[in-house]
């Protein structure tokens, strides 16, 4: 039997996408608010930087893989202009369903589509820009993903991905553990009624590739010129990799 990592529990490779989906089913209504609170506000400053260094132009065609509530679809949104077009796509349906609410709500028009990162339902040579934030480590098979981004990509078209990475600072170690380990638990505990589900964010988070890992996978698939930006000291990083 092929098995896989879910945190820090090996599950069959078939049942990976269950339990994914049971934790953010569990925590799609309360996902913004929990956001704020584990990073400080903190992840706004990540999504901007990450935005900033997509260098989209108007009329591109954006796709913004694992786009949970809409942050960066809403400002690419703005950048590509009628012109241009956004898709949020995302595995879990409860995600898509709070996204598509909050962005209506909000006035912004971008389209939507349910799917798996790891055969893309979009033909080759798509986009202009891919980007997947905080939703690569949840993948089971992150070459397959990745080697779908690459596919649908535009030639000259770039992919960046914002995930929580390796902190570089070895002092602050033993407390970002305890943050990661007592904290979360207990604020996923607080807020949403489910320490499991921030138990096993920060088990995710220790099991998914470093920053030099990732951008190995990346070369190994066909992305060129990669390189990776550490942010907050690494707690989180920006990998970019383009097709030409």
């Amino acid at each position: 039997m092929t098995t896989t990592h879910f945190g820090f529990t090996k599950v069959p490779l078939e049942e990976k996408v269950h339990r994914v989906t049971e934790v953010f089913d569990s925590v799609a209504n309360r996902y913004d608010i929990m956001n704020d609170l584990m990073s400080g506000g903190i992840h706004r400053l990540w999504k901007h930087f990450t935005i900033q260094l997509s260098g989209v132009q108007p009329g591109q065609t954006v796709l913004d893989l694992a786009g949970g509530t809409g942050d960066l679809a809403a400002k690419f949104t703005k950048i590509v202009g009628s012109q241009g077009q956004v898709i949020l796509a995302d595995i879990n349906a409860s995600m898509l369903k709070v996204g598509r609410e909050r962005l209506l709500n909000k006035g912004v028009l971008v389209d939507f589509a349910q799917a798996n990162a790891e055969s893309l339902p979009f033909a080759d040579n798509s986009f202009d820009l891919i980007t997947i934030a905080f939703g690569l480590r949840n993948v089971t098979n992150k070459e397959a993903a990745l080697a779908s981004m690459l596919r649908v990509l535009k030639p000259g078209g770039r992919l960046l991905i914002l995930e929580f990475s390796e902190l570089k600072i070895t002092p602050l170690k033993p407390l970002y553990d305890i943050y990661s380990f007592k904290v979360l638990p207990f604020l996923g505990k607080l807020i949403v009624k489910d320490d499991d589900s921030y138990r096993y964010l920060a088990e995710s988070i220790r099991m998914h590739p470093n920053q030099e890992s990732l951008l190995e996978m990346m070369k190994t698939v066909g992305f060129e010129q990669c390189d990776y930006h550490n942010l907050s000291g690494g707690i989180v990083a920006v990998h970019r990799g383009y097709k030409l």
